[in-house]
């Protein structure tokens, strides 16, 4: 068999056997455009996906990296309205809103991802928008409303996209506006309260001026409920805009200027307790005060000490001014500078309970500054190379309060405890970076690439104690101040084969790396002595094919990689030794582990007939510590617990999602598109320390949308149902065993429809 036979073969087997993936859209469909449902009726091909994984725009076929790609539009079809939405869609990705805050998104990719959601802590996958990076997954859980594409690189990003990025990253790429005036309006309403309403208008202003506004608000009432006060929780108040200036007087010089705004005020994000909770007696010992009945389910309803008026309230806004010059026809100069403001004030009810064991503030003002320089080579053939420097300062000073008034008592009578913490973290980053690709004979490609990044970090913190009676007013006043810099190289490289016009091969090598920092979470002067800990490196080698039919009905990507990765991060708790009654208020983090991973990927598309789509995205992942240091696996310790670290978190052996949409022509030019999709997602560990109650177990979840397009194309009716058999699922928990026992875990959405209407001009 011929060579380009076979590898048509190999691809069609692969994409029939698994009904190949999507994302077929256009990479650059429009934000405000016309819907794209009735083209979809006559469609008969894939589109081409372009992607800027590189820093260059490329066909996501012919870049040497696990890419997922979606459009706006596919976005919709996922029935996302922000990067949570994403949930199911991304083999071995875990993104889902993050414990305990409506605001803050947690992000793990092949088992790598940030464990503790303080914002000291730093993310293990990178969240970037229009290029700029989001140094904290507080206000992450970014609001889809003028999204030109997203973009998930699986595996280290060390060397293009720099510290942070070892597990990946999410790009979310925003219209830019163009020479056309278009702009759409669309209003929404379902379930639990859902209002929403959302509008772009872009276009030219004279001469080379262009601007573009984007808005988005979106409320719901809550689908939690106090039952002994009736009021809501767990619910959305989001309000969104983004504005754009463009300057683009010739081929050689575009400018782009973004401003966005956003603002939360929710009330709290509630999850229930899965553990026993329990209260310190100075003279009866350990008293239970809450006991989970594990044969009920959980029902969406909990009670808090926290009044209505105690939420979760966030602003965050940001200017970005993009440019790119044409030194000539082969060197590119572009630069992206930035500034980022992020002001939250949210009560979290960590015990979830009507009880005041983990009650607390957490008010923190960020602010980010960035600049990066890129210079870009394209000889037109065989040899293009982008040669970077970037720079970034962040200052994070915080104000924390935790109550826990019912965590201690004198004979059955409740002592008053309010524990403050004031810290102030300042990150400096430089780095330099260099990536060359070059076809060094026709059809094998080499790429390579290295970064040098150096993260200087200052910290300092107080926290101070205070009981009521029979004690002190002030017990224990702890300062802690520390200051390092950490240096690391991340390399990368790749070496891939054009089989034929329709089928590469590559191969890869890439290293991440995390920053050390310093515990947010010291409390004692004890815990201050070792509250530094060591950055994290991971290397990823990983074997790709791609793959698309040369009549562009089938497409299929397959990845297989294996990670080794060091110095993990992790936060633990340290619970009281037996014959203690008194908790330890402890939560190290530690170097702890060794950890390998392997596993598959694949992602496919395929049309058949007319207007017929399907798409599937299947990823196998085995993930395994290879060592984990911790007392509590020594036989001889007293806390002995051989099960405490047998899973990694968030790493679920599989995750899969299959989806499908038929579009139908009426005969006048509108069009009918019906869509579903159903995803599964195998047994999944919820923190660092394993204890079964924040487990969830296998499940699956499915969800149905319908559209109606108007023949003139400036209608659109959209509606739909997520969660279709209303699963009760876990996707998130808190952690706290050494403070009353405290296990908490947070479920998705229960079932919920929507009905848009969309006017697009």
């Amino acid at each position: 068999m011929k060579r380009t036979h076979l590898s048509s073969a190999i691809g069609l087997v692969l994409g029939l056997a698994f009904i190949a993936p999507l994302h077929a859209q256009q990479a650059g469909e429009d934000a405000g455009a016309k819907p794209t449902a009735a083209k979809q009726a006559e469609a008969k091909q894939l589109e081409e996906v372009t992607v800027s994984a590189r820093r260059r725009d490329e066909s996501l076929e012919k870049v040497p990296v696990a890419i997922t790609a979606f459009s706006g539009e596919d976005m919709k079809d996922l029935q996302a309205n922000s990067v949570d939405g994403l949930q199911g869609a991304v083999p071995n990705m875990n993104i889902v809103q993050g414990r305990g805050s409506s605001s803050a998104v947690n992000i793990f990719i092949r088992g790598i991802g940030q464990p503790d959601a303080l914002q000291t802590f730093d993310p293990g996958v990178g969240m970037y928008v229009d290029d700029v990076y989001y140094s904290r997954i507080q206000g992450g859980l970014i609001s889809l409303f003028d999204v030109e594409r997203v973009e998930v690189l699986r595996g280290p990003q060390g060397t293009l996209y720099g510290k942070n990025s070892t597990g990946g990253a999410v790009k979310v790429v925003t219209k830019n506006p163009g020479d056309s005036t278009e702009g759409s309006v669309e209003a929404g309403f379902g379930n639990y309260g859902r209002r929403e309403g959302k509008f772009y208008l872009g276009g030219p202003l004279g001469g080379a001026w262009s601007a573009s506004i984007a808005g988005a608000v979106t409320q719901t009432d809550g689908y939690v409920t106090d039952p002994s006060t009736g009021h809501k929780y767990n619910d959305e108040d989001t309000k969104s805009v983004r504005g754009k200036l463009r300057y683009h007087p010739s081929e050689n010089f575009d400018a782009v200027l973004s401003l966005d705004y956003t603002k939360q005020d929710t009330g709290l994000t509630l999850g229930q307790p899965v553990s026993v909770l329990k209260r310190t007696d100075l003279v009866f010992g350990s008293v239970p005060l809450y006991t989970p009945d594990p044969d009920q389910k959980y029902d969406f309803r909990t009670r808090t000490s926290f009044g209505p008026d105690k939420g979760q309230k966030l602003e965050h806004k940001g200017a970005a001014l993009n440019l790119g010059w044409k030194l000539s026809d082969r060197w590119n100069l572009r630069s992206i500078s930035a500034f980022r403001k992020l002001d939250s004030r949210s009560y979290i009810d960590i015990d979830a309970s009507q009880f005041e064991l983990g009650d607390v503030l957490v008010d923190f003002h960020q602010k980010q500054a960035s600049q990066e320089l890129q210079l870009q080579y394209d000889n037109g053939s065989n040899l293009q190379a982008v040669y970077g420097l970037y720079w970034l300062r962040e200052t994070v000073p915080s104000h924390q309060e935790a109550y826990a008034s019912d965590l201690f008592a004198l004979a059955g009578t409740p002592i008053t405890f309010l524990r403050t913490i004031d810290d102030d973290l300042t990150t400096t980053t430089y780095a330099g970076f260099a990536h060359v690709n070059w076809e060094f004979v026709p059809s094998w490609t080499l790429a390579a690439g290295v970064r040098y990044s150096s993260d200087h970090k200052d910290y300092d913190r107080t926290t101070s104690t205070f009981w009521g009676a029979p004690f002190s007013a002030i017990n224990e006043t702890v300062a802690f101040g520390a200051s390092k810099r950490w240096n690391a190289w991340t390399p990368t490289l790749s070496l891939q084969k054009q089989l034929d016009p329709q089928t590469m091969l590559y191969a890869s090598a890439s290293r991440g790396f995390k920053s050390g920092g310093f515990n947010g979470r010291a409390n004692t002067a004890a815990e201050t002595k070792s509250a530094e800990y060591n950055p994290e490196y991971v290397w990823t080698y990983e074997l790709g094919m791609k793959w698309r039919s040369a009549d562009n009905k089938l497409q299929a990507n397959l990845a297989a990689f294996h990670s080794d990765y060091t110095d993990f991060q992790a936060r633990v708790s340290e619970v009281q030794n037996p014959g203690s009654i008194t908790p330890t208020f402890a939560f190290p983090v530690i170097n702890a582990a060794k950890l390998k991973m392997d596993g598959i990927e694949f992602e496919g598309a395929a049309v058949l007939g007319q207007g017929t789509r399907l798409s599937a995205q299947v990823g196998y992942m085995d993930a395994r510590y290879a060592k984990f240091v911790d007392h509590r696996l020594d036989p001889s310790d007293p806390l002995y617990n051989p099960e405490l670290h047998k899973h990694v978190p968030f790493s679920p052996t599989w995750t899969s999602r299959v989806a499908a949409t038929q579009a139908f022509d009426l005969g006048d030019g509108s069009a009918i598109t019906i869509g579903a999709d159903w995803s599964y997602r195998s047994e999944t560990w919820l923190s660092v320390d394993n204890y079964e109650a924040l487990s969830q177990k296998a499940y699956s979840v499915t969800g149905l949308f319908g559209i109606y397009d108007s023949a003139d194309g400036h209608w659109q009716f959209r509606a739909g149902v997520r969660n279709l058999g209303d699963k009760v699922y876990k996707t998130d928990g808190q952690e706290f065993s050494s403070v009353g026992n405290i296990r908490t875990a947070y479920y998705g959405m229960p079932r919920n429809w929507y009905a848009n209407v969309r006017y697009n001009f």
